[in-house]
This record gives structure tokens, sequence and C-alpha cells, in this order.
């Protein structure tokens, strides 16, 4: 027979093994953090949902590997559907992520009562720019809410963004600029330079380091060189450079331009400027483009010399464009190159006094099919755990670990498939419902925090609570 204090014993020290086990679960324990965040980082990849984390995790890792961003210590589910849809744009989703406020879709960091359908931009009648004209009303269709960067700049700290998308997209717009339309980008630009006509006043001094693609809106129109350049003739960058801030094009002059205290960077890069981008991680030259990371680094180089803080927001901008093609090659590619600048980041900053924030804006309709061959390629045919051979359909035919629910690629009747033709790098992956381009998804995305004030970071939160905890955090 057991002895009664025995069995208390043994139970005590079971539950204490257990405690110890749950505690040690995962990623080191965090470092002991400020009572609030002096810095704040916040990256965000555009379509991060569930489905592109874990393939990429699977293409780079395998099956137990761990991206970056999984072994930071805290994590929330977020919801991100916007104020007129079930399911959010990147205009609305960062929208909600940097300024707490639910706006509908298109619409760029103004507040709830503003509406963006009827006002989108307008071709210019004499040069034929497309969306060269601000349709916005300058009254009557809601207000501009406050931003982390403005309310960083009233804390007198610096600020940064950087992007692989444009820097005047929807999604990276909202960290500076105020407008109901995201696709209103010439009015999006102008709101950054301070002191001219149309800048934002609530950026102070001006963001202080501002990277991404492309010059476009940014320069004057000429016709044969930039005919999709600003048809009001303003050279942005000009005034920008008179300023006082040092302009970048390449990686060469990226990793040329000044750190020292006060330094101000604008880069626009236009190695993809057909694809209105900077490259996708796959096509981009090392050598001449420089990465999310790299750009991530240089940023809190030039912002960690400010003894007030910082807040640099870092977009991977291109993972949900080759999510919407169809393309999980360049997507998974992307998100790994966004997982590095979140390495950067977290190497790069003190966690003690520094909260680093890692989330999607929204989910898409790529979807992993399961019960295949662990080891397998996760961009190539579904293969049989049992057989290590290729599963295939009601018809007999092969298909792909990968799906999507919506795309381009819905054929009428499905073909043959082979590993050569889906592990080519331009290969579409095949959708249940067909459209000209894949779409957003709906579902929550996943939040990872870590460094000070990350611990409230957890539980189901709306993307607008976020902010908040950002917010509270850094005492902004």
């Amino acid at each position: 027979m057991t002895h009664p204090a025995s069995a208390a014993i043994r139970t005590f020290a079971l539950a204490a093994l257990v405690s110890l086990r749950v505690t040690d679960v995962g990623a080191q324990s965090p470092p002991p953090a400020a009572a609030s965040a002096q810095n704040v980082v916040v990256l965000i990849g555009t379509g991060l949902g569930t489905a592109a984390t874990t393939a990429a995790r699977v293409m780079r890792y395998k099956e137990d590997g761990s991206l970056t961003m999984d072994t930071m210590p805290y994590l929330a589910r977020v919801k991100t559907w916007a104020l007129d849809a079930q399911t959010s744009d990147s205009a609305a989703a960062i929208s909600a992520l940097l300024t707490g406020v639910k706006v509908r879709n298109d619409v760029v960091a103004m507040d709830g009562t503003t509406r963006s359908i009827g006002f989108a931009p307008g071709k210019d009648p004499i040069r034929s720019v497309p969306n060269a004209e601000n349709h916005c009303p300058a009254t009557g269709n809601g207000a501009p809410s406050r931003t982390l960067l403005e309310l960083a700049v009233a804390k007198n700290k610096s600020t940064g963004l950087v992007t692989t998308g444009r820097l005047t997209g929807g999604g990276a717009a909202a960290a500076y600029a105020h407008v109901c339309h995201r696709d209103a980008e010439f009015e999006v630009a102008r709101q950054a330079v301070p002191g001219g006509a149309g800048f934002n006043p609530n950026l102070g001094r001006g963001v202080d380091v501002m990277m991404g693609g492309i010059s476009s809106m940014w320069r004057p129109f000429e016709a044969a060189k930039r005919p999709r350049g600003r048809p009001d003739g303003r050279e942005l960058v000009g005034e920008m450079q008179t300023l006082g801030y040092t302009f970048v094009s390449d990686l060469t002059a990226m990793n040329a331009a000044p750190i020292a205290p006060g330094s101000r960077i604008i880069g626009l890069y236009d190695f993809a400027e057909e694809q209105g981008a900077m490259s996708y991680e796959l096509d981009r030259d090392p050598k001449r483009e420089p990465s999310l990371a790299a750009m991530t680094s240089k940023a809190i180089d030039v912002l960690s010399n400010n003894r007030n803080g910082f807040v640099l927001i870092v977009e991977g901008g291109r993972i949900d464009q080759a999510l919407q093609a169809g393309n999980a090659r360049r997507a998974l590619n992307d998100t790994i190159a966004f997982d590095d600048a979140v390495k950067v980041a977290l190497d790069r900053v003190d966690l003690t006094k520094t909260l680093v924030v890692v989330t999607g804006d929204h989910d898409t309709t790529m979807t992993l099919i399961g019960g295949g061959l662990r080891g397998a390629d996760i961009l190539g045919l579904h293969m049989n755990p049992v057989t290590g051979k290729p599963d295939v359909d009601a018809g007999g035919l092969p298909y792909t670990s990968l799906v999507f629910g919506t795309g381009a690629n819905r054929p009428d009747k499905r073909g043959p498939l082979d590993s050569p033709t889906v592990l080519h790098k331009d290969y579409v992956q095949e959708s249940a419902i067909k459209l000209p381009a894949g779409t957003n998804g709906g579902g929550d995305v996943v939040l990872r925090a870590g460094g000070a004030g990350s611990s409230n970071f957890r539980g189901t939160l709306d993307n607008t609570r976020v902010f908040a905890l950002i917010r509270k955090a850094a005492e902004l």
C-alpha cells in the first residue's frame, strides 16, 4: 500500500516536472524586458497566412525545423476582417495594425467613416498616366487616423519604413499617409516630403528612412524615359535631397549611405519596375539589389542613433503578390527572405528595450494537402507515404501538395503533371475557382512577439488591438 505522504511527494514532483517542461518548450527564455519599449520593430508579411508560413518552413528546414519567427516567445491569433468585408485587403489590414482603426478596403489610414467606392483616382487627361488624378475630396469623407510613425515623431523618436513592395503601395502607405483610395499613389508620395505641397505635417521632419520600390511616383513624367512618372512635374527625390536625405537606388549606394546621427535615406529601387515593386527574392540580383534583410539592417543602423528610440516598419510586400499570381515557389522564397529580415531585427536590437512584432496582414487561399510523404518537396507532386509514388485524383492524375482556392490555373479538364513541370520556378499551382488572379483569404493570421512589452501579445486579437498593445508597450 502506498503511503499518503509518499504519494503527495510524487504528485508534487510530477507537477513540478510538468511545469518545468511546459516552461522549457520552444525557444530560449526571453531576456528580462524593460517596463516599456524604447524601440519598436513591426514586421508585416503581406498575405502571410499559416499555409505560407508552414510551407516555407518545410521548404527551407523540413518538417521538424523552425523559422526564426517560430522561436519568438509569445504568439497570438489575429482577426483580419475589414469594416465592409469578411476579408481584408492590405490597405485596410495594415491601416488597422498601424492606426488601431478599422476601415473599409482600399482606405489608407483614415477613420471608419471614410469611403473608397466612387473615389478611385483617374487618368491624367494630357499624358494618360494612370491613377494620376486624386479624386478623394478634401473634406466630407472621413478624417486621418494617427499612425505609429506619427506617434513616434511626437515623442522625438526616429522613424523608418522599408518594403519590397512600392513605398506608395496600399500597405506601406498606411505607415505615413492618409488617403481614401489606395490607388492614389501620387498623392501618397507627396505626403512624405517635408514642407512640400501636400506634406503630412504629423511627420515632423519626415520619416528618417524610407526604402522600397519604385521611383515613378516620386519623379517627373518623361515620355520616353519615365512614362508613368508624375504629371505634376515635381521631382520629389530632389526635394528630399535638398532637405538632407541621401538618395540610393542600388545595393552599393545603400551600403555607402551615412549612418551618423541625423542621417536620412530615401531609397527607390527600379530593378523590377515593370512589376511595380522590388524584385522577387528568387529573381533578385544579390550584387545590385538589396534584400529585405539588408534594408532592415541599414535602417536599424541609422535609426539607433536616437537616444529617444525609434519605430521601424518592415513590410515583406511581395509575398502576397506571388500568392495572388498562384506562384508558390516565389511566395515561399519571399517568405524565407522575410524571415531573414526577422532574424536581422532580433539580432541587431537590444531586446531588453525593444519590442519586435511579426505578423501577416491577411491570409490567402493557398493550402497544403495533408497526408503526403514526409521529406518530399513541398513544391512538388503529392507523394504517397506508403508507396513513395505520386498520389492521384479520382481521374487517376497526379496533383501537387500546394493548391489554391482561387486563381488563374483552373483547367476545364485536368491533364497529367510531372515533377519537372511543377518544380519549375514559373509554375502556377492549380486552383478550385478560376479567376483572373488569386484572392486574399479570410482566415486569422499568427502574430509573434518578443522583447520589451511582448508578453501582452496572447490569445485571439482583433488587428486593431495589435496597435493598442504596441502603443501601450512603447508608451506612445
